[in-house]
């Protein structure tokens, strides 16, 4: 696995749908590259591509010219991301009741939002809390964002575009490349 984040990496690996047509093919059941190549009606050499990151993430592995999801990577990935936190969202005991309030407002019980705050204050709170999963030392691209986003809510282009404009995350001219930005003290 890189050395990067390894979730995060996993969410680049799953943000492909060409990779997700891979796992579709996967989770029937085991595959030479061939065999999931003319599943999936990719090249061999696009299959294989493919294969070789799912490996590299952890999502996938190869037995003997096989490959099947690794199923209890995932888990352990997962586990070793969400260890000991609650189901409700993570709220810090720092932060002011009426910070703890407005997010319990608007997350649900999955992290996920119930709806976009209109409230400009709410929504920079909100948007605070989605920006956490975003590392300060790294760049994304559109589609990478999107999958991250698409985490909290459906609407990611609304996400996306309020992040920016409230200065939590920057992008360059032309969307292609995103990053986290670091906020002054207030």
């Amino acid at each position: 696995m890189s050395t990067q984040n390894p979730m995060l990496e996993f969410a680049k690996a799953m943000a492909s749908v060409e990779r997700l047509r891979l796992i579709g093919a996967l989770v029937r059941g085991p595959a030479t590259q061939a065999e999931v190549a003319a599943q999936v009606h990719l090249p061999v050499r696009e299959v294989h591509d493919h294969l070789a990151f799912l490996v590299s993430v952890g999502a996938v592995r190869e037995e003997e010219g096989r490959y099947r999801v690794d199923e209890k990577s995932i888990e352990a990935l997962v586990k070793s991301q969400f260890e000991g936190k609650r189901a409700e969202p993570d709220l810090v005991e720092s932060e002011s009741n009426d910070v703890r309030k407005i997010l319990r407002a608007y997350l649900k019980s999955d992290g996920t939002l119930a709806h976009i705050p209109t409230d400009s204050r709410k929504l920079r709170i909100v948007l605070k809390f989605i920006v956490d999963v975003f590392p300060f030392d790294a760049t994304f691209t559109e589609k990478e964002v999107n999958a991250i986003l698409r985490r909290f809510h459906v609407d990611t282009a609304a996400l996306r575009r309020y992040l920016v404009d409230e200065g939590f995350m920057a992008r360059e001219g032309d969307g292609s490349r995103y990053w986290r930005v670091k906020l002054e003290a207030a």
